[in-house]
């Protein structure tokens, strides 16, 4: 993750590996953009204060013609320009909408093409090594996403304004930003059910996020700081058999799932998750407010973990996630 500024006047730009199940196997979708020439997989750069995620899924949209449903997270490449440095990061990418693909000027041509042709019709190697590493690791992945709830109004004030029952505190006006802008970033990963604590502060990061989607916000005391299911033991909480139970029968669904929870137990969430699909605790910061973790996860194995925080300024932290091999070089090129 990055602070607000990009001082290195990096071009920051994001994409996807368009993929879909085609009578050979695995097909991926490549665009060919007339102004260079060349045969590219879709990306695009950012707009000014856009999201991260949300530039992958509006430039596949732009490119390709179809919405995606982010999934593992690929390689991010570097190269130069216009004369500056420029990243683009890369998820896997599930066509969520009808192929309304219209030629224009950016890009003339559309192929769906199976992978070791896709490889072949490449124009430039960094391309062919984000293809590589998608062939590597499982297409279809499940999300898994947990949430630390956006900024709330403190619980000082709070008391001080007479109110003792800590659960009702509600967000404050930047947490409630916050909140609107997660409804649009969830919404780049397959819907699911969305979880909370029964905490007014939690309810309210995820309401937005589950009226965009149809979805109800189901609310559990296991997740809850505060009720009666779970101790205070220091900076963080200890879980109680039921809430374990919960957290493993919810990640061993397979079925995608948003969770909002608090700064004491995301960890111990996180720890739960991780075991539940055979794998270590990912490395990263502690989640700051309306941050959130998300695990991509394949027949019950843990395949990608990252990080995202809620604003713009956002960079996505790369979790574990299967090895590439090298790609033989390209034609060279400088622009994208």
């Amino acid at each position: 993750m990055t602070e607000p500024g990009e001082p290195d006047g990096e071009i920051r730009a994001a994409g996807a590996v368009v993929w879909r199940n085609g009578p050979q196997g695995i097909e991926t979708a490549l665009v060919h953009r007339p102004r260079y020439d060349d045969w590219s997989l879709p990306k695009g750069k950012a707009m000014p204060g856009e999201h991260v995620l949300l530039t992958a899924v509006r430039e596949v949209a732009e490119e390709a013609g179809v919405r995606v449903a982010l999934g593992r997270r690929l390689a991010t490449t570097h190269y130069f320009a216009e004369g500056r440095p420029k990243r683009v990061d890369y998820w896997a990418g599930r066509p969520v909408s009808p192929d309304a693909f219209s030629p224009g000027t950016e890009v003339d041509a559309l192929r769906w093409l199976p992978l070791v042709a896709a490889a072949g019709q490449l124009s430039y190697a960094r391309d062919v090594t984000v293809l590589d590493g998608f062939a590597a690791g499982p297409a279809d992945t499940t999300p898994v996403i947990l949430l630390r709830h956006a900024d709330a109004i403190s619980r000082k004030t709070w008391r001080r304004a007479g109110h003792d029952d800590d659960l009702t505190r509600p967000l404050s006006a930047k947490g409630q930003a916050d909140a609107h802008a997660l409804g649009q970033i969830l919404g780049c990963f397959a819907p699911g059910r969305v979880l909370s604590s029964e905490a007014q502060r939690c309810v309210a990061t995820v309401r937005p996020y589950a009226a965009l989607r149809g979805a109800v916000v189901e609310t559990d005391p296991e997740l809850t700081i505060g009720g009666t299911t779970a101790e205070p033991t220091g900076p963080c909480w200890t879980a109680t058999e039921a809430a374990r139970e919960r957290v493993a029968a919810l990640v061993a669904g397979a079925e995608p799932v948003v969770i909002c929870a608090h700064r004491q137990n995301i960890p111990w969430l996180l720890a739960l998750a991780s075991a539940a699909l055979g794998a270590p605790v990912p490395n990263g910061p502690a989640l700051r407010k309306g941050a959130f973790w998300v695990l991509q996860a394949s027949g019950g194995r843990l395949v990608t973990a990252e990080q995202h925080l809620p604003s713009s300024a956002d960079r996505p932290a790369p979790g574990p996630s299967p090895g590439s091999p090298g790609a033989p070089p390209r034609r060279s090129a400088t622009t994208a």
